[in-house]
């Protein structure tokens, strides 16, 4: 995400009404074999995953773009084709609502911009895409699935994970229990950035190893025993404290869950590390890695391996979810599943500055 133009531009985005009375054409429009899919922001998760994807979809493609850097909008306008009229910035976003070619906003920007943005898309009357996490905050999520709701329009969270075979391979294996009970979980999703200057390491962007790859990790253990966890206790660290002055470089945490299961759970900036392992009543389950963008394969205890082809994880989060939106039926991942993982991160870090165990 183009950060340095994004926060110059802020405070005279933030002036302007959210919506300006621009008719909705949503509505109204005819039914459509391909949706039209506007990328909000044109950092590497758009540049290098989300548009090469959109190639691949067969149920929506890349229809327009919006992005405070005039160089890049030249960049993807003659990459891809995008005509001037589906090219905005973050002033003029909310002439969107005027243009029946887009029918889905994808919102690709750090965090802390996701409440803005998927409100003003709502209420621009198009349907919304988020990249996980969905918020900071509970109270962000709780508005922007509000907005959703006021408007007609679905949210989707960008969990593409939760569209792999291989992770819902062991969701299922929990949910039939074919192995017992879960016992234990311990999931882990972190990788070494070099970087010193970025979001992520921004508190007030939403960085932090929580606002990034911990949802990772807290989504291994929530998918694998399909409980909510009750209570959770949790300690922060760095060992570059020079570079994470402001949000964790490092953070671990235990959660009990209502059937009793525990689950050890791990993030990191600073250690490459991507696995998860179920222990049940009779038998194991181990997945390395289990948040790849390649895919994730596993095996269990009793000789199965996990390890169906994926060509895009991405693709295939975009087709299901355009699915769902054409034939009105429950998505994957909506606004209320990102709300589940931010309501035990707020009270992960709740228990790190209480150094007690927090109950959610």
């Amino acid at each position: 995400m183009e950060r340095r133009d994004f926060l110059t531009q802020l405070s005279l985005a933030g002036t302007t009404a959210l919506f300006s009375g621009y008719p909705l054409l949503g509505a109204t429009a005819p039914k459509k074999d391909k949706l039209g899919v506007a990328l909000v922001g044109l950092g590497y998760y758009s540049t290098d995953l989300l548009a090469p994807a959109l190639q691949l979809t067969e149920r929506c493609y890349l229809a327009g773009i919006v992005t405070g850097t005039p160089a890049k909008a030249e960049a993807w306008k003659a990459k891809y084709h995008i005509p001037d009229k589906n090219i905005y910035n973050y002033q003029n976003f909310d002439q969107i609502a005027n243009n029946p070619d887009i029918d889905i906003v994808y919102v690709v920007l750090p965090p802390s911009m996701h409440r803005e943005f998927v409100v003003r898309a709502a209420k621009a009357g198009k349907h919304v895409f988020c990249e996980k996490p969905m918020a900071p905050s509970v109270a962000d999520c709780e508005a922007m699935i509000s907005a959703c709701q006021q408007n007609k329009v679905k949210l989707a969270i960008g969990y593409r994970c939760q569209h792999d075979p291989n992770i819902q391979a062991y969701m299922k294996v929990g949910r039939e229990r074919k192995f017992g009970k879960v016992k234990m979980v311990n999931s882990a999703a972190g990788y070494f950035d070099a970087r010193t200057d970025h979001w992520k390491q921004k508190k007030a962007l939403g960085g932090g190893a929580m606002g990034d790859m911990g949802v990772y990790a807290l989504q291994g253990a929530r998918l694998a025993t399909g409980e909510e966890p009750v209570s959770v206790l949790a300690q922060a660290s760095t060992t570059r404290p020079e570079i994470y002055k402001e949000v964790e470089e490092t953070m671990m945490f235990l959660l009990e869950f209502p059937s009793g299961a525990r689950a050890a759970c791990q993030t990191s900036f600073g250690i490459n590390m991507n696995y998860l392992q179920v222990n049940y009543e009779k038998g194991w389950l181990k997945m390395e890695p289990q948040s790849g963008y390649n895919g994730n394969n596993g095996s269990m205890s009793d000789g199965t391996l996990i390890n169906f082809p994926i060509k895009s994880q991405q693709a295939k989060q975009l087709d299901e979810d355009c699915l769902a939106l054409v034939g009105n039926t429950p998505l994957i991942a909506p606004g209320e599943e990102g709300l589940r993982d931010i309501r035990v991160v707020e009270a992960i870090y709740k228990s790190v500055a209480s150094g007690k165990s927090v109950k959610i």
